[in-house]
């Protein structure tokens, strides 16, 4: 997996790189990482890859020449790679977009600055346009660290264990199941014993339901969005007739029930 950045920030990209799973998988050929300064193709003695926008406004936009000058440097480096262009009126990058970006050959990531970039540049040069989320942020460079961890989290061999990338949060449509460490009490709470039983079966189970649970007090939208396993479905049923059988008994002890000589009368 090739990853190429495009900014006018490169050494923001360095320390990224040299830590964590990120240098791990830089180290073992499982991706390759690099930095094109996108000044390096302006015109002039100043290097200015920005300018005020035709029809007055507030801001500065990024201009066509030194992009586009950047984008096809990065595109003869590695031609198979889709451009990318970060913005915030790209299509949400999720779970399922990162697999989509860890099943291709890499991506060349442009990180847009000001106002935004011309919009000629987005005809013929950038194959798709992704955002993060619903906010601004200064700059598309912290939009492209996080697409490059996340993606490099489902690269074959980037992780410790063949099925870390598989329980994380978002990889079923499900958040994960809670954790726990040493020590075995903390500030007086216990670890779950079902973890200590060493039955796996269980514990197994165990994950499960609580991340079901996780899942419907937290993040509920996620469960529309996949089919549910039998084994799912029956702790949700579960659960249903708990909570159904508590209001019930409540509705009979609640401040409009009859007390116990009115039910007699």
């Amino acid at each position: 997996m090739n990853f190429i950045v495009l900014t006018i920030f490169p050494e923001m990209f360095h320390p990224f790189w040299e830590h964590g799973i990120i240098k791990r998988a830089i180290d073992r050929n499982k991706i390759s990482a690099s930095a094109i300064n996108i000044r390096d193709f302006a015109q002039g003695r100043h290097r200015v890859t920005d300018d005020r926008p035709y029809g007055g406004g507030c801001g500065m936009v990024m201009k066509p020449e030194p992009l586009a000058g950047a984008i096809r440097a990065a595109k003869k480096k590695a031609p198979s790679s889709k451009t990318v262009l970060l913005t915030p009126q790209g299509r949400r990058f999720d779970q399922r977009v990162a697999h989509e970006f860890a099943s291709s050959d890499g991506a060349v990531l442009v990180c847009g600055r000001y106002e935004g970039v011309d919009e000629r540049i987005c005809h013929d040069l950038i194959d798709d346009e992704i955002s993060i989320g619903d906010y601004v942020l200064t700059g598309g460079e912290l939009a492209a660290m996080v697409i490059i961890d996340a993606v490099t989290r489902l690269v074959p061999g980037a992780l410790g264990g063949k099925e870390s990338a598989e329980k994380d949060s978002f990889s079923d449509s499900i958040l994960e199941h809670a954790h726990y460490t040493r020590p075995r009490t903390f500030e007086g709470m216990d670890v779950p014993e079902v973890l200590l039983s060493g039955n796996h079966k269980e514990i197994e189970k165990w994950r499960l339901e609580t991340s079901l649970l996780r899942t419907v007090l937290k993040r509920r939208d996620l469960l529309n969005k996949r089919p549910l396993s039998r084994q799912e479905i029956e702790i949700l049923k579960k659960w249903y007739l708990d909570i159904e059988k508590i209001i019930y008994d409540q509705s009979l002890r609640g401040p409009d029930a009859l007390s116990g000589d009115q039910q007699e009368r």
